[in-house]
């Protein structure tokens, strides 16, 4: 598909296209937004298959890679889970899929409440990182989020990983709401100073985006159209925010989790 081109009206989401620009995009949507969680195997996928292939032992992954007349490596096909490797340690962790189903959040009202009763969201900054995970697919107008992953190795004490992000930035002329009704629902915010910082004129979140894009190497990454939907998104995601701080209370939706020191900047969780 062109980066131009949107997704066509009478697809579903999980008829959609996958687009690899979407992939970087989200790379980069991720850094700016100071998630980091999507790994860089999700940028830059296309230089590694060629590794990938040579040192996987899998049958059925190695037949899913396609090598073209002009020696590029790419995937045909991929209908199982990925690994990535932790640092220099040379340990692999699989990541798995943990069901976690939106659908109820659009018919029930109440199911957030359910939600945090229920482990693992029934303590520490999980339910918060799915708040997280919800603006990002928002911005993003990502409707293909039907689980989310996390590092097995280390149980629930992780945090969760931002994969397959294909189908985002399909189309830039609507706005998904049903994307947000996890963070209408939870009214739950933790306070990063990027998306805050984003909507201000001068530091409009298309703006950071289009110069982080411009120096990746096969750059323009999204059409502009796209760039200024995030504006649009950015801006809904705040208002949903301080309608929940006017029902609720600053302090039963806000955590701050943006500490600074004289010397770092680090995230609490």
């Amino acid at each position: 598909q062109t980066r131009e081109q949107e997704t066509p009206p009478d697809f579903f989401y999980f008829s959609d296209y996958e687009r690899h620009n979407a992939e970087i995009a989200a790379f980069h949507l991720d850094r700016i937004l100071d998630f980091r969680r999507v790994p860089p195997v999700a940028g830059r996928l296309v230089n590694m298959t060629r590794e990938i292939r040579d040192v996987t032992r899998d049958k059925k992954l190695w037949r899913t890679f396609f090598i073209s007349p002009a020696i590029f490596h790419l995937f045909n096909k991929v209908s199982q889970s990925f690994i990535i490797k932790l640092g220099n340690t040379g340990q692999y962790s699989s990541i798995p899929n943990t069901d976690f189903l939106f659908s109820r959040w659009e018919v029930d009202p109440d199911y957030c409440e359910e939600v945090k009763q229920t482990p693992p969201y029934d303590r520490g900054t999980r339910i918060l990182d799915i708040m997280d995970m919800t603006i990002f697919d928002f911005l993003m107008g990502n409707m293909d989020r039907h689980h989310y992953e996390t590092f097995e190795k280390f149980g629930n004490e992780t945090f969760i990983i931002h994969l397959d992000n294909g189908r985002g930035f399909g189309k830039y002329s609507h706005d998904e709401l049903s994307i947000l009704v996890p963070l209408n629902q939870c009214c739950r915010y933790a306070s990063h100073e990027c998306c805050d910082t984003g909507a201000k004129e001068e530091y409009k979140l298309s703006d950071l985006m289009e110069e982080s894009l411009m120096k990746d190497k096969i750059a323009p990454i999204l059409y502009k159209l796209h760039l200024e939907a995030m504006d649009r998104r950015l801006r809904i995601v705040l208002k949903a925010v301080s309608d929940c701080i006017e029902k609720d209370g600053y302090s039963n939706v806000v955590e701050n989790d943006f500490t600074a020191d004289m010397n770092t900047i680090m995230t609490k969780r």
